[in-house]
């Protein structure tokens, strides 16, 4: 593990969504390095934090040891946040998508610019990025890189995946990463390495990205009490686009009703409640001493007393 400290993003604009006091307990759905559970737990309140990732487990001691009795970590997917969490919670935060930690470990395979295994896997379980790569057809590929990478030429990406893998199979991520950037004609100036589209797309596959956090913001509607806060911060579009969606929809505010439920959404009340309108990002102090935080954003949302909508069929 890195030695740098990780530096939580928006982290006072989160705590004000969340207004933590003395009394509650919250859900930290996405651990990580601890430090949204620090500042709530520092503000009186009690936090179950969830993460599949089993190498937080230092983080989590190192807070347990800091807060005895206030804190405890369940090593479990957010989305199964219903089987982990036995009561109704005051608060739950998100946030979305890879750890600068996880980026950093060469050897969990995220990141194109350091040589590693093709893994990716959030979990340390189940298929691999390489397994993804070496083993789909052209079409499921090039979908799965057009659809979470929005990358563009996504069937020439995934053309010269398949051609290259028949000499031999991918392992490692700098491979992979020179393949694409091939594909693409090379970097000529681009504003972000040509393999950024495909690394990202092949993480959301194999972790379930999308999928899980609707099952996750599901969950936390069910977990929340009346009046309990949901915060959300994310860092790209499509992750952006669920949760934007979700809210609207559970707080009524959907145009034209909704896509999944049409007939629920003008009968059912609403669950939540918008805590501001839109999403709100950083600080411009913040992005200058925090770069993640540029593309970061927050939405908030408080639950009311109606009955939780559940996933969309």
């Amino acid at each position: 593990m890195t030695g740098a400290p990780h530096v939580p993003v928006l982290i006072d604009q989160v705590i004000e969504a969340l207004s933590p006091k003395p009394g509650d307990v919250m859900v930290d759905a996405t651990f990580g390095a601890g430090g949204y559970t620090r500042a709530i737990l520092a503000a009186g309140a009690e936090v179950i934090g969830l993460d599949r990732d089993p190498t937080v487990r230092p983080h989590a001691e190192a807070v347990a040891n800091d807060f005895p009795g206030k804190f405890g970590l369940v090593e479990t997917p957010f989305g199964d946040m219903a089987e982990a969490v036995d009561r109704p919670v005051d608060g739950v935060v998100f946030d979305i998508g890879v750890s600068s930690m996880q980026i950093d470990e060469a050897d969990r395979g995220f990141s194109f610019l350091r040589d590693g295994p093709l893994d990716m896997r959030m979990s340390g379980s189940g298929p691999t990025a390489a397994d993804l790569v070496n083993t789909w057809d052209h079409g499921p590929l090039a979908h799965i890189l057009k659809q979470y990478g929005e990358e563009r030429q996504s069937g020439r990406v995934a053309t010269a995946i398949l051609r290259r893998r028949v000499e031999r199979p991918f392992e490692r991520t700098l491979d992979l990463a020179e393949v694409v950037e091939k594909a693409l004609g090379g970097r000529r100036g681009a504003p972000i390495h040509p393999a950024t589209r495909t690394f990202q797309a092949l993480r959301i596959a194999v972790n379930d990205e999308l999928g899980e956090l609707e099952r996750g913001l599901a969950a936390a509607e069910a977990a929340l009490k009346p009046g309990g806060r949901l915060a959300v911060v994310t860092f790209h579009s499509l992750e952006d686009r669920i949760v934007k969606a979700f809210l609207a929809e559970r707080s009524g505010n959907a145009p034209g009703g909704s896509r999944h439920l049409p007939q629920a959404a003008a009968t059912r009340a609403p669950s939540f409640t918008l805590l501001f309108k839109g999403a709100r990002g950083g600080t411009e102090a913040e992005i200058a001493a925090n770069p993640r935080a540029r593309s970061a954003k927050l939405r908030a949302a408080v639950r009311t007393e109606a009955p939780a909508w559940g996933v969309a069929a």
